[in-house]
């Protein structure tokens, strides 16, 4: 352990942040083929023995809810809802307990497809909430973004995740420049309708391509002024942000009547890096103190040579001792991480 780290079992940075919040990748790969995300053949996926076993991911999640501090767990992709043993997972995070022992909040990123099928199933495992991506209504504009012609299925999974009760169903929207970017408003009383609560998010340089370009994103600003032509945003009364992504507004109408909310993630001209409680771990084991990092901590081999968990939570704290302040994407001299968004996790 490095000497100048306090001795404490939390997951501590030097910048004065806890991590208490862990985002688990359960694959790299994805069913659809997002333009901003991966190209039209895909990636080279991971190797079978290259990927965590169920096992080893409750092994993990296991130490750090027990070990570490962490009180939340969101399981991620690629798609989550590809891994076969989904459900056995978070029905064995759901059991866990938090060292001062109350119940692990579980949630889970998807594209949707397949949901329909599985939030049931998901539910009666303990999953709490979903968080489902979908960045237009109209299907033809989806099969172009995305290279498959699967919009109703996501609608589906999103009508099934509120039936099954994983509540509150959050919306996650990627407006891009020329594409979808005049949907804001559209999507923002969709979903107001539907009951669910909409999150935009800038485009991140995760692109596979390295072609991402600063000038080309729909920055919150530009999300806002497009709502505020057709609705009245409030900022939510009471609140920081602190380490929550989303900046949130309460949408009201002409008397005051609350209809929603909406947010905003804008982790490139807004970033929270300061107040950051996360961490991260790839499907195949490591750990990455952000998601725009650079490098990475190897678990998978120190777990399956046979450390035990005392040498592994110290992995991972060293881990996150050197986490940097923030991810610079506004600095010149910023290097795209080495790995696509699909196999970091989102």
């Amino acid at each position: 352990m490095p000497t100048d780290r306090p001795a404490t079992p939390d997951l501590l940075d030097r910048h004065g942040r806890t991590a208490r919040d862990l985002r688990v990748s359960l694959t790299d790969r994805c069913n659809l083929r997002c333009h901003y995300c991966m190209p039209p053949e895909g990636l080279p996926w991971l190797e079978g023995p290259a990927v965590l076993t169920d096992d080893e991911v409750v092994r993990l999640v296991r130490l750090a809810v027990r070990d570490l501090g962490v009180h939340e767990v969101r399981f991620t992709g690629g798609e989550p809802l590809l891994r076969k043993g989904l459900e056995d997972i978070v029905a064995a995070t759901t059991r866990m307990r938090t060292a001062d022992g109350g119940p692990v909040r579980t949630s889970l990123t998807t594209n949707g497809i397949g949901l329909a099928r599985r939030a049931a199933a998901l539910a009666a495992a303990g999953l709490t909430r979903v968080n489902v991506s979908l960045d237009t209504l109209h299907a033809d504009r989806f099969a172009a973004i995305t290279r498959r012609d699967r919009h109703r299925d996501v609608l589906a999974g999103l009508e099934a995740a509120a039936s099954a009760g994983l509540a509150p169903v959050k919306v996650n929207a990627v407006l891009l420049r020329g594409t979808n970017d005049d949907e804001a408003a559209d999507l923002l009383r969709w979903a107001l309708a539907a009951g669910y609560r909409l999150r935009f998010i800038e485009q991140m340089p995760l692109d596979p391509h390295g072609s991402w370009q600063r000038s080309q994103m729909v920055t919150a600003d530009e999300i806002l002024a497009a709502l505020q032509r057709e609705f009245r945003l409030v900022p939510r009364p009471g609140t920081a942000r602190g380490a929550a992504p989303a900046e949130t507004w309460d949408v009201v109408d002409a008397d005051g009547t609350r209809l929603g909310d909406v947010g905003v993630i804008a982790s490139v001209t807004r970033p929270f890096c300061g107040d950051c409680d996360r961490t991260r771990l790839t499907a195949d084991g490591q750990v990455r103190t952000c998601l725009f990092s650079t490098t990475e901590t190897d678990l998978r081999d120190a777990l399956r040579s046979g450390a035990d968990d005392a040498a592994i939570g110290n992995l991972w704290r060293t881990a996150m001792w050197g986490k940097l302040p923030g991810h610079d994407i506004d600095d010149p001299g910023f290097l795209h991480p080495t790995r696509p968004m699909s196999a970091i996790g989102g």
